[in-house]
């Protein structure tokens, strides 16, 4: 069956390894970015099929991120997570404004990131 393809975004690179150790574990092809626009580039070239975004990071926040590829016909259609550790349902509300599909609180349980995944990649 086909493999998909997961587009981890944080400027942590603990964060990001832990994510991508996770998801390689789980039988999915991982790609990574460092920065927002890094994560804009990527996401446009290999359209995956689901990202996974930090939202404090320098350069483009991952609200910004998201808005951006949700504005793009080409990715208008890919799940964007949202990973953050601001954690008031403020910032959850702003974030799913912004066109995110999800949003979890860091820090996560591993299994509740792959679970998030898992749903919205069967939706």
């Amino acid at each position: 069956r086909y493999m998909k393809t997961v587009l981890v975004v944080d400027d942590s690179t603990a964060q990001r390894e832990m994510i991508k150790e996770l998801l390689l574990a789980s039988g999915m092809t991982v790609n990574v970015a460092m920065d927002g626009e890094q994560a804009v580039a990527v996401a446009l070239e290999i359209i995956p099929d689901i990202v996974v975004l930090d939202v404090v990071m320098p350069k483009m926040n991952g609200y910004e991120v998201c808005r951006t590829l949700k504005s793009n016909p080409k990715t208008q259609n890919v799940p964007v997570i949202l990973c953050s550790s601001k954690s008031e349902d403020f910032d959850k509300h702003w974030g799913m404004r912004q066109g995110a599909d999800a949003y979890v609180c860091k820090p996560f349980e591993p299994v509740e990131l792959l679970s998030t995944i898992k749903q919205l990649l069967r939706n």
